[in-house]
């Protein structure tokens, strides 16, 4: 083996209004210790998350950033710790925002937030999976407090704002599958068709007050609200269309103060920050394990399906830059995934 390895990162942050400037650099191969795998790069996945690393990036750090969180890919050699996978193994995962990402040849992780790949899908279908699913999963069964048996879900229901993007095109499936009746929020006909299509039986337009589109629907009050976009923009409508004792769940903070409504209803309001465990080092971090192992079992049962909505290639600083642009106009729908080779 090779003890080099080219690596897609940037040196500048450069505007925040255009995707970043990737460059191919040599660097060496890790090598694996402890709980770290070193994974062959198969497929990545963008995600918002990652230009959003460059633009925290001071304007005087010059040194290399390596984005890319989700990846689908190969072991090639494990730490002395590793005892989940072996050499050969195929897998999928989310990473961390604590390390170099995986947008690179070989990648370093730690096995306790890898999952074994689904055997169904290609690297591709599969790269478009982990950050999604776990925030998905995590956000409806820990911080939601969802029940898995959809006998106890009967009857109650799940707003998803922002239900044709990377998050809602899981969570919706997932929420369903749970015995939720899930209303998801669409403002175009196309991503109307992609909600409806991966779990939501209903949607409203987000760009429209809220609850007054639950009523035509019959539904006086929703018990929870999974938000994906802006928080601010939506407190008012999520207050008005919580039920008492309802919660609710964003994945992004809020900047403005809570609703003054959700404390008469005893509401609660939690984050879902999928870096969270790996992060802080949680003694809880190898959950993201075996979430990531339960989705690739419902993925090769059928009743979870991959989220990629296009596919590019090779992985090189050309094709990043399209793909965050794309990313970065707020219009795209499901996940855009990058298959290997990495481009020299």
């Amino acid at each position: 083996m090779t003890s080099k390895m080219t690596a897609l990162g940037f040196y500048k942050p450069g505007p925040t209004t255009e995707p970043p400037e990737f460059e191919a650099v040599e660097l060496d191969k890790p090598v694996p210790e402890g709980h770290d795998l070193l994974v062959e790069v198969r497929a990545i996945s963008v995600n918002p998350t990652d230009y959003k690393t460059r633009d925290a990036k001071k304007p005087e750090d010059d040194s290399l950033t390596i984005v890319g969180r989700d990846v689908a890919g190969v072991v090639v050699s494990a730490g002395s710790d590793c005892s989940l996978f072996k050499t050969g193994d195929e897998v999928f995962y989310a990473g961390t925002n604590v390390r170099a990402g995986g947008h690179s040849e070989y990648h370093l992780v730690d096995e306790r937030i890898v999952g074994k790949k689904p055997k169904t899908l290609d690297f591709a279908h599969a790269a478009a999976l982990p950050l999604t699913g776990l925030t998905a999963m995590e956000a409806l069964f820990v911080r939601l407090g969802v029940s898995r048996n959809p006998k106890d879900n009967a009857g109650k229901n799940i707003l998803i704002i922002g239900a044709a993007g990377g998050v809602g095109s899981v969570a919706t499936q997932i929420a369903s599958l749970s015995g939720l009746t899930v209303i998801g929020t669409a403002s175009r006909p196309e991503t109307i068709e992609w909600a409806k299509e991966h779990g939501a039986h209903y949607t409203i337009n987000h760009h429209e007050e809220l609850l007054p589109q639950l009523k035509e629907l019959d539904i006086t009050g929703v018990e929870y609200i999974f938000c994906l976009t802006n928080v601010d923009d939506h407190m008012k409508g999520m207050a008005e269309a919580v039920l008492p004792q309802g919660k609710i769940c964003s994945i992004l903070p809020a900047f403005e103060p809570l609703a003054p409504a959700l404390f008469g209803k005893s509401v609660t309001f939690v984050y879902e920050l999928m870096y969270t465990r790996s992060m802080f080092q949680t003694e809880d971090m190898i959950e993201q394990h075996h979430l990531l192992n339960e989705l690739a079992d419902w993925a090769d049962g059928g009743k979870i399906h991959s989220t990629l909505n296009e596919t590019m290639s090779p992985i090189s600083p050309a094709t990043l830059k399209e793909a965050y642009g794309k990313l970065m106009s707020g219009r795209t729908i499901g996940k855009i995934v990058i298959e290997g080779p990495v481009e020299k």
